[in-house]
Order: structure tokens, then C-alpha cells, then sequence
């Protein structure tokens, strides 16, 4: 199965709630969430596509890296590169329908695992989905990650019982999900939390504890103070707030001030196996791949999901080679060139993006209206 066969089934199968682009830069999709969207005009969304984009690589050909190795520790855990399926969840509302809550998370769950790395599975507004994900997990033997939306404290803890008795590697929650619309159309509360509400819930387990949706420097001083193992710099996919910073125009500051006190990943919108070169330049320690998981599944199922993150794992392999990085402690800084103008903001053309959110939207109104009729 090749990569555009997969893309090409998934185009025809979400049912018009992505449109599997060319170039998945949020403009086609822009204000459909529900759906795979960015929030409003979608400029969170189209900014961390741009800016990550401006950054380029450094091109090395005169050095002893033949054969890098991409492997990465995450928790005790070896996995094959430096990639983890970011918690993806909602079948039915943000993808189309085309695959049950089930099918899709043991593509993502058992893909992940087939291609040597590990998947996150999500929570969300739909109380069914996240007890899905735990089986999966159970059912790969403790092979995954489970992230909880921002609700009430003992809901939180609650679900954390639930992780650890489905031998999951790790829990965490994802913050900025205090504000996403999925959550108030299914009437589910969440909300902001404090240093001590952090401190509460982390307290509640032995496993380690992943803070998922930090955008700045002082935020994650107070993951490291509220005894997190890991954060993800991330803005969520664009999909809660327009207008935000992009995870990669944060990232190097918020690495340089947390230093080895906790673990930083990163996402927003790692396309290709040079996406991940970019973000460990900056300072992460692995990324999250979150569009072209579900482009997979419902493109190409488990397999599709496999053979998506192999692809991104041998197009890392060959940006190592490129750029002389035997192993990927090797990848720093000097990896990658940042324009002067990086801090600039990116332009974007609202005409064309309020035409097109707007017929995204219609799109999935008569979808809706169909469903219900």
C-alpha cells in the first residue's frame, strides 16, 4: 500500500471533513471543529503549519554519519524514532463516520506498536470513546499512553485508575482542552487548573504524568514545580483558540528555561520525517503526529497507520544523513537555520479563508442534517 493511495481513500471516505490536502495547512478546513479543522479563521492552525515551514535545514554531507540511529527512551520504554501517535478520538463527529471509535483507535494503537513506537489514546466529550482507548491499550499489552481531558479533579483521577489497571505506560492530561467546543456540546465540564490542582492529581499515581498543551515558559516552570514527568508544547492543533503563538516559535524558549527538569515534546503539524528534525532542533525530545494518523486509518487501517509512521521514521532517517546527525542527541540547534524575520507574523489572506471555512462548514451541516434525518 502506498502513501497516496491511503490519502486518496481517505479523502473519499471522511465524508467532506477533510479534504486530505496536498498541502494541510488549515485553510481548506478552517472553523470546522467539530471536524478537522482550526478554531475561527484558523490562524493557530495555519501559523504553526507556516512558521515550522520557515525553519530550514542545514544541508551536511562531509561527516562520519552513515548509519544514525533513530531510536528514542520515552519512560523506560525503547521505541523506533522519536514519533508518538498524538490522542486522536471523535469518529463520528470530527472525521466523518466512516470507522467506528474502536476501529480507529486499535488502527492507531496496534499501527503504532507494528511500526516500533507507541500511540496516546484521548478523552473527550463522548464518555465512550476514552474506555475504548484503555482496551486497546490493555489489549497491546500496556503499550500506550493515556491523555484526559482538563475535568473536574476526581473525574480526572478516576480515569488515571482506570489507565493504570489497563497497564498503560503513562496518563497525563491535556490542558488546553479547558476550552474546546466538543467538550460543551456534550455538556461535559472542563476547565483551567491550578499549581495544586497539578500537584493533587499527579500525587494520585505512580505512573509517570505527561501535561499536554503548554505554550509558555512560565507555564511549564509550573509543570516542573507540580512534579510533571513530561509536557507537549502544543496549541492543540489550532483547534481551541485562534490567534496563538505556533508550538514551534515557543519551543526553544521554553526547552532553554525547563533544561533536564522535565521531558518536552512537541507538536503542530509534523508532516514529514524533516519536521522532526526541526522540532529536536529546537529542543524536544520527540513529537506527536496527530492529521496524518487519522488520514491513515481511515486511508489504510492499521496497516495504513504502520506504514505512515515507517515512512516518517525513513524520511528521519535520511534528514539525519543530510544533516550529519549519527544518533538524535546529535541534533541541535545548529541543525536548522531560523530566518530573522521567524518572529514576524505569518500574513494570511481572511477572504479566502472565510469563503472556504465557510463552505467547510456547509459541508458538514448537510452532513449532520443528513445523519439525523
Amino acid at each position: 500500500m502506498k502513501t497516496k493511495e491511503i490519502r486518496d481513500k481517505a479523502r473519499e471516505r471522511m465524508n467532506s471533513f477533510c479534504n486530505v490536502c496536498k498541502e494541510c495547512n488549515g485553510v481548506w478546513c478552517a472553523g470546522s471543529v467539530p471536524g478537522m479543522g482550526g478554531a475561527g479563521t484558523a490562524e493557530s492552525f495555519k501559523r504553526a503549519y507556516e512558521k515550522l515551514k520557515d525553519i530550514k535545514v542545514v544541508l551536511r554531507t562531509l561527516h562520519d554519519a552513515k548509519d544514525p540511529d533513530t531510536s528514542f527512551e520515552i519512560f523506560k520504554k525503547k521505541i523506533s524514532m522519536p514519533v508518538i501517535s498524538a490522542p486522536l478520538t471523535g469518529t463520528q463527529y470530527n472525521m466523518g463516520g466512516f470507522l467506528s471509535e474502536k476501529e480507529f483507535v486499535d488502527d492507531v494503537v496496534f499501527g503504532s506498536v507494528e511500526a516500533g513506537t507507541i500511540a496516546m489514546i484521548g478523552d473527550t466529550g463522548d464518555v465512550s470513546c476514552y474506555p475504548i482507548g484503555l482496551e486497546a491499550i490493555k489489549k497491546a499489552g500496556g503499550e500506550g499512553i493515556a491523555i484526559i481531558k482538563p475535568r473536574e479533579n476526581d473525574e480526572i483521577i478516576k480515569r488515571i485508575k482506570l489507565a493504570e489497571s489497563a497497564g498503560a505506560i503513562a496518563v497525563g492530561v491535556d490542558v488546553d482542552g479547558a476550552g474546546l467546543v466538543t467538550m460543551k456540546m456534550f455538556k461535559q465540564p472542563v476547565g483551567p487548573k491550578t499549581l495544586e490542582d497539578l500537584k493533587k492529581i499527579i500525587s494520585s499515581t505512580k505512573l509517570p504524568f505527561i501535561i499536554k498543551g503548554i505554550l509558555s515558559v512560565d507555564e511549564a516552570k509550573i509543570c516542573v514545580e507540580a512534579g510533571a514527568s513530561a509536557i507537549v508544547v502544543s496549541n492543540h492543533g489550532g483547534r481551541v483558540l485562534n490567534s496563538t503563538l505556533s508550538p514551534c516559535e515557543v519551543l526553544k524558549d521554553i526547552c532553554n528555561a525547563v533544561g533536564n527538569d522535565i521531558t518536552v515534546l512537541a507538536d503542530g503539524c509534523v508532516r514529514e520525517g524533516v519536521d522532526v528534525i526541526k522540532l529536536l532542533a529546537l529542543g524536544a525530545k520527540a513529537v506527536l503526529v496527530g492529521r496524518p494518523i487519522i488520514w491513515a486509518s481511515m486511508g489504510g487501517r492499521q496497516e495504513g497507520v504502520q506504514i505512515t509512521l515507517q515512512t516518517i521514521q525513513k524520511q528521519l532517517y535520511q534528514a539525519m544523513i543530510l544533516t550529519g546527525c549519527n544518533d538524535l542527541k546529535s541534533i541541535d540547534i545548529d541543525k536548522i537555520h531560523i530566518d530573522k524575520n521567524f518572529f514576524n507574523n505569518v500574513k494570511v489572506d481572511y477572504n479566502s479563508v472565510n469563503n472556504l471555512m465557510n463552505e467547510g462548514y456547509q459541508k458538514i451541516k448537510n452532513f449532520y442534517k443528513d445523519s439525523l434525518n
